[in-house]
Protein backbone atom coordinates (compact mmCIF):
# COMPACT_ATOMS: atom_id res chain seq x y z
CA UNK A 1 0.00 0.00 0.00
CA UNK A 2 1.36 3.41 -0.98
CA UNK A 3 2.03 6.05 1.65
CA UNK A 4 -0.53 8.90 1.76
CA UNK A 5 0.53 11.92 -0.25
CA UNK A 6 1.72 14.87 1.77
CA UNK A 7 -0.66 17.80 1.35
CA UNK A 8 1.05 20.95 0.23
CA UNK A 9 -0.35 24.41 0.71
CA UNK A 10 -0.86 26.50 -2.42
CA UNK A 11 1.86 29.08 -3.00
CA UNK A 12 0.91 32.63 -3.99
CA UNK A 13 4.46 33.85 -4.55
CA UNK A 14 8.06 33.12 -3.68
CA UNK A 15 11.25 35.12 -3.30
CA UNK A 16 14.88 34.53 -2.36
CA UNK A 17 17.14 36.14 0.21
CA UNK A 18 20.84 35.66 0.92
CA UNK A 19 21.65 36.17 4.59
CA UNK A 20 24.55 35.38 6.93
CA UNK A 21 23.95 32.21 8.96
CA UNK A 22 22.36 32.88 12.35
CA UNK A 23 22.34 36.65 11.86
CA UNK A 24 18.99 37.51 10.29
CA UNK A 25 17.46 40.70 11.69
CA UNK A 26 14.23 42.60 10.96
CA UNK A 27 16.34 45.32 9.31
CA UNK A 28 16.59 45.50 5.51
CA UNK A 29 16.67 43.38 3.37
CA UNK A 30 14.56 41.02 5.54
CA UNK A 31 11.90 43.42 6.89
CA UNK A 32 10.84 45.08 3.63
CA UNK A 33 10.89 41.80 1.68
CA UNK A 34 8.61 40.07 4.19
CA UNK A 35 6.31 42.98 5.05
CA UNK A 36 5.32 43.58 1.42
CA UNK A 37 3.83 40.07 1.48
CA UNK A 38 2.23 40.55 4.92
CA UNK A 39 4.42 37.95 6.65
CA UNK A 40 5.43 37.86 10.33
CA UNK A 41 9.00 39.22 10.29
CA UNK A 42 10.04 38.00 13.75
CA UNK A 43 8.74 34.51 13.01
CA UNK A 44 10.96 34.39 9.91
CA UNK A 45 14.00 35.80 11.76
CA UNK A 46 13.63 33.26 14.58
CA UNK A 47 13.05 30.34 12.19
CA UNK A 48 16.02 31.28 9.96
CA UNK A 49 18.41 31.87 12.88
CA UNK A 50 17.40 28.60 14.55
CA UNK A 51 17.85 26.62 11.30
CA UNK A 52 21.28 28.15 10.61
CA UNK A 53 22.59 28.31 14.20
CA UNK A 54 25.01 25.39 13.77
CA UNK A 55 26.49 26.72 10.51
CA UNK A 56 29.78 28.59 10.35
CA UNK A 57 29.56 32.22 11.50
CA UNK A 58 29.09 34.63 8.60
CA UNK A 59 28.45 31.91 6.01
CA UNK A 60 26.06 33.25 3.37
CA UNK A 61 22.93 31.07 3.18
CA UNK A 62 20.43 31.50 0.35
CA UNK A 63 16.84 31.05 1.53
CA UNK A 64 13.79 30.57 -0.67
CA UNK A 65 10.59 31.81 0.97
CA UNK A 66 7.30 30.36 -0.31
CA UNK A 67 4.33 32.56 0.59
CA UNK A 68 0.95 30.89 1.17
CA UNK A 69 -2.50 32.58 0.80
CA UNK A 70 -3.09 32.50 4.59
CA UNK A 71 -0.02 34.76 5.10
CA UNK A 72 2.16 31.90 6.34
CA UNK A 73 5.43 30.89 4.71
CA UNK A 74 7.66 27.92 4.11
CA UNK A 75 11.42 28.41 4.40
CA UNK A 76 13.73 26.37 2.15
CA UNK A 77 17.45 26.77 2.85
CA UNK A 78 19.96 26.20 0.04
CA UNK A 79 23.69 25.51 0.12
CA UNK A 80 26.05 28.52 0.22
CA UNK A 81 26.93 30.08 -3.15
CA UNK A 82 29.74 28.38 -5.09
CA UNK A 83 31.72 31.65 -5.10
CA UNK A 84 31.67 31.77 -1.27
CA UNK A 85 32.85 28.15 -1.02
CA UNK A 86 35.56 28.69 -3.65
CA UNK A 87 36.89 31.84 -1.94
CA UNK A 88 37.00 30.01 1.38
CA UNK A 89 38.78 26.97 -0.13
CA UNK A 90 41.32 29.14 -1.95
CA UNK A 91 41.85 31.42 1.06
CA UNK A 92 41.10 34.63 -0.84
CA UNK A 93 38.96 37.63 0.03
CA UNK A 94 37.52 38.26 -3.43
CA UNK A 95 37.75 37.08 -7.02
CA UNK A 96 39.74 38.72 -9.79
CA UNK A 97 38.36 41.70 -11.71
CA UNK A 98 40.16 40.37 -14.79
CA UNK A 99 40.13 36.56 -14.45
CA UNK A 100 41.83 36.02 -17.82
CA UNK A 101 44.82 38.19 -16.91
CA UNK A 102 45.09 38.29 -13.12
CA UNK A 103 44.98 35.00 -11.22
CA UNK A 104 44.21 35.47 -7.52
CA UNK A 105 44.63 31.97 -6.13
CA UNK A 106 44.81 28.23 -6.67
CA UNK A 107 42.41 25.40 -5.94
CA UNK A 108 42.85 21.65 -6.25
CA UNK A 109 40.63 19.12 -8.06
CA UNK A 110 39.95 17.52 -4.66
CA UNK A 111 38.59 20.82 -3.29
CA UNK A 112 36.49 21.24 -6.46
CA UNK A 113 35.03 17.76 -5.95
CA UNK A 114 34.18 18.50 -2.29
CA UNK A 115 32.38 21.71 -3.29
CA UNK A 116 30.59 19.94 -6.17
CA UNK A 117 29.34 17.20 -3.82
CA UNK A 118 28.13 19.82 -1.33
CA UNK A 119 26.33 21.82 -4.05
CA UNK A 120 24.95 18.78 -5.94
CA UNK A 121 21.39 19.20 -4.61
CA UNK A 122 21.23 22.82 -5.88
CA UNK A 123 22.84 22.25 -9.29
CA UNK A 124 20.94 21.15 -12.38
CA UNK A 125 22.73 17.80 -12.56
CA UNK A 126 22.89 14.61 -10.50
CA UNK A 127 26.28 13.65 -11.91
CA UNK A 128 29.36 14.51 -9.80
CA UNK A 129 31.78 14.88 -12.79
CA UNK A 130 29.33 17.27 -14.46
CA UNK A 131 28.87 19.19 -11.19
CA UNK A 132 32.67 19.48 -10.97
CA UNK A 133 32.72 21.09 -14.44
CA UNK A 134 30.14 23.64 -13.31
CA UNK A 135 32.19 24.51 -10.19
CA UNK A 136 35.42 24.62 -12.25
CA UNK A 137 33.76 27.17 -14.56
CA UNK A 138 32.87 29.31 -11.56
CA UNK A 139 36.44 29.02 -10.25
CA UNK A 140 37.93 30.07 -13.59
CA UNK A 141 35.59 33.05 -13.85
CA UNK A 142 36.80 34.18 -10.40
CA UNK A 143 40.43 34.06 -11.47
CA UNK A 144 41.39 30.82 -9.72
CA UNK A 145 43.89 28.35 -11.16
CA UNK A 146 42.84 24.69 -10.96
CA UNK A 147 45.58 22.18 -10.15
Amino acid sequence: MAAPKKKTKPVTTSFKLQLPAGKATPAPPVGPALSQHGLNIMEFVNQFNKATAKMEDGMIVPAEVLVHPDKTFTLNLKTPPASYLLKKAAGIMKGSGEPNKNKVGKITKKQIEEIARMKLSDLNTNDVPQAMKIIEGSARSMGLEIN
